[in-house]
């Protein structure tokens, strides 16, 4: 039996313009920030990175970096159950453990691999997990992995949620949901699902992976501007490669969970630890961000102006307050299209089409960070007005 040929598939990609494309980031411009970026000799403002609190570009992290590797080397050599966890690795754990308000914290590769070692951990065949419509894929992922049958709730509806849990023939061992839905930007009804959660005895694993650093009175995320304790939400997962500006990820929670999923956490178990000198960046961006408060306040400031200035421009929103301020085209022509036009006026603004969101509710998914300026925030909400005129002119010739 021949194997079928690949060229057919990547051509109705292409026809229904859901080809993907990697564009190689040649060089950051400006000392010190990644706020702009030149792609094929172009420079660009970025604004689709979740570098919220502009940390990636930050001298001190990388000065770290640098420090340990020529102490330690550039990589970790084994996983963490061998000899690759080292001391900055502990470290690193212990400040993102007191960081979260929780005993005990554990280091993953990729935010993706804590997930799947997460849900697979807690939920066992015979059980089920219930997760939102929009959760990320990784905690998809990490159900199927697990065997338990899984369902989803309607987006951010805590009522419905709280239905199928009653409803369940099987025990419903793990509700999840993000914290920040990270092509929408809205924030999960919180509160509820951890009562929810809470009266029929499932675990409740928030993916703060948006939320984390930015949002809350001192940056501690979704769950602390929900003013929910660690005994409300006991399963807290967090990535460091996007408000702190590195890479990785971490499980915060009780020294117990910590220590079932360093013996069943699979992604945890059969990979090669995090190199230690990503950790040792980590640690000092992390310190940046909670002695510099002003650059959470700042990312968040911009986002209101953002909005203010779109919506002035005719710019079409989705009710979001975090710095991911999604704007809705309605097919993926359009948004390649638009993405191409504001490429032209010199605007890196990624289009976002399915099977990342759903067929029909394409979009520019646009995210701000403290790095921008205001003339940069100002003229991005003018040359979406003007894009978003072209988009409607272009519907309106269209045939019926």
């Amino acid at each position: 039996m021949q194997r079928q040929p690949l060229e057919p598939l990547l051509a109705q990609l292409e026809r229904a313009h859901l080809h993907r494309r990697r564009h190689t980031v040649e060089a950051y411009p400006a000392a010190g920030s990644h706020a702009e970026l030149i792609i094929a000799g172009q420079r660009l403002v970025d604004f689709s990175s979740n570098d919220y609190l502009g940390l990636a570009g930050h001298p001190q992290p990388a000065a770290a970096m640098a420090a340990c590797a020529a102490r330690s080397g550039a990589g970790s050599g084994a996983s963490h159950l061998i000899s690759g966890h080292g001391a900055e690795h502990a470290a690193l754990e212990e400040a993102l453990a007191a960081f979260t308000g929780r005993e005990r914290a554990l280091l993953f590769s990729t935010g993706y691999m804590a997930n799947l070692g997460v849900v697979s951990a807690l939920a066992q065949r015979g059980e089920a997990v219930l997760l939102d419509r929009l959760s990320h894929a990784s905690l998809i992922d990490g159900a199927l992995l697990s065997g338990a049958r899984f369902r989803r709730y309607a987006h951010a509806d805590a009522a419905h949620a709280t239905r199928l849990l009653e409803a369940s023939v099987r025990p419903t061992a793990v509700l999840a949901t993000d914290g920040v839905f990270s092509m929408d930007g809205d924030v999960a009804p919180l509160a509820e699902l951890a009562r929810a959660a809470g009266a029929h005895a499932a675990w409740l694993v928030v993916d703060d992976a948006h939320g984390i650093g930015v949002l809350g009175p001192s940056g501690r995320g979704a769950l602390e501007l929900a003013g929910l304790s660690a005994g409300e939400v006991p399963v807290l997962v967090g990535t460091l490669g996007k408000a702190f500006g590195c890479a990785g990820a971490f499980v915060a929670g009780s020294a117990a969970l910590i220590e079932l999923l360093v013996q069943r956490a699979r992604p945890y178990v059969y990979t090669t630890a995090l190199p230690q000198p990503v950790a040792a960046a980590t640690r000092a961006a992390l310190a940046i961000a909670q002695r510099e408060p002003w650059r959470r306040e700042r990312v968040l400031a911009l986002t209101a102006r953002f909005r203010a200035a779109a919506r002035a421009a005719g710019v079409p929103l989705c009710e979001s307050v975090t710095p991911i301020q999604p704007v809705p085209l309605g097919s993926a022509r359009a948004v390649l299209q638009a993405q191409q036009t504001l490429r032209e006026a010199g605007f890196w603004v990624v289009a976002i089409r399915a099977p990342t969101v759903p067929a029909g509710e394409e979009r520019l998914r646009v995210t701000l960070t403290a790095a921008h300026s205001e003339a940069q925030v100002d003229a991005l909400a003018e040359a979406l007005g003007r894009v978003c005129r072209e988009v409607r002119a272009d519907v309106a010739a269209e045939p019926a």
